[in-house]
């Protein structure tokens, strides 16, 4: 299973977050303006904002990394 993040840029082009994913499972990440380069992890929002801001990052991307992919098909009203 993969995770892509859907970018909210002109093309609309699929980033692949699996290596990521993999990577940082259940953790907050804070990503460089690519949405690809991770600057920091941290098991809270706050950590890695604050390691990013130390590395010189003023605005990184922060979301956070599922714990597990869960599939879903179909849709909900």
């Amino acid at each position: 299973m993969h995770i892509y993040l859907i970018c909210a840029t002109l093309n609309y082009m699929a980033i692949d977050w699996t290596k990521i994913y993999k990577k940082y499972k259940g953790l907050w990440v804070a990503l460089d303006k690519d949405e690809k380069t991770v600057i920091s992890s941290g098991k809270k929002a706050r950590e890695a904002w604050e390691k990013a801001q130390k590395k010189g990052y003023k605005k990184p991307i922060l979301t956070k990394m599922p714990k597990e992919l869960i599939g879903y098909v179909g849709f909900g009203l």
